[in-house]
């Protein structure tokens, strides 16, 4: 147990050096963010006062869905074959996808909560009851981060990788972006946390199924 979180926490370490020495990837990312928040708040005309809450909160999960599938893409396509054969003698099919699913539960966490503030900076903070929001954000970070490593995974065994995972991906991230809004609908509302209680679990159930599934279902992936 201990030599298996030992390598699971060795390629989590491989995975951010390699991010770190190909910085135009994050930095793109970041870009992306704030040229998107700034491009709503050019459309909008923030200053006046005309962008509605439910307009506010559909113009951030946007942002935030496109976000995480051009940050997770890149997971398995980036990795060439020798280097994946490497890793099939060194690791189980298990430690791997558990490592690439942390890293990138720590990349989209630091994405979203950097997206949220340069939104809330630029476009003003609507939501009543942030907290909720930032626990439903995080929840969603997680939920994207899980969801889209398997799909990618899937995608890379395909020659046109890119398109099938806009066509996998949207299924299993719909169920639970429709969630996240509710409970984003509510924050901005204001109403009692007890009122998202029900999404909330499902969000919590969806993230547990989806990483069950990464574990089972990705060896079979990575042996063809």
């Amino acid at each position: 147990m201990q030599q298996s979180l030992s390598q699971i926490g060795t390629l989590v370490a491989k995975e951010f050096r390699l991010e770190w020495r190909q910085r135009y990837a994050l930095n793109g990312m970041l870009l992306y963010i704030v040229g998107a928040v700034f491009v709503c708040y050019l459309s909008f005309n923030a200053r006046r006062g005309q962008l509605l809450p439910i307009v506010w909160n559909t113009l951030f999960w946007i942002i935030q869905l496109f976000s995480a599938i051009n940050a997770i893409a890149k997971t398995f396509v980036q990795e060439r074959a020798g280097r994946q054969l490497y890793y099939y003698t060194l690791a189980s099919p298990q430690q791997i996808i558990i490592a690439k699913i942390i890293y990138n539960i720590g990349l989209m966490l630091v994405l979203s909560l950097l997206g949220f503030a340069v939104y809330a900076f630029v476009l003003g903070n609507l939501a009543q009851d942030w907290q909720l929001y930032l626990g439903g954000l995080l929840l969603g970070a997680v939920g994207f981060a899980a969801s889209l490593t398997l799909v990618a995974g899937i995608a890379a065994k395909a020659e046109n990788s890119a398109t099938l995972m806009a066509i996998l991906s949207f299924p299993v991230i719909l169920p639970l972006l429709l969630l996240l809004l509710r409970v984003s609908k509510n924050a901005m509302d204001g109403l009692e946390r007890s009122a998202s209680r029900d999404e909330l679990l499902s969000i919590l159930a969806i993230d547990a199924i989806v990483l069950a599934l990464s574990v089972l279902l990705f060896p079979f992936i990575w042996k063809s």
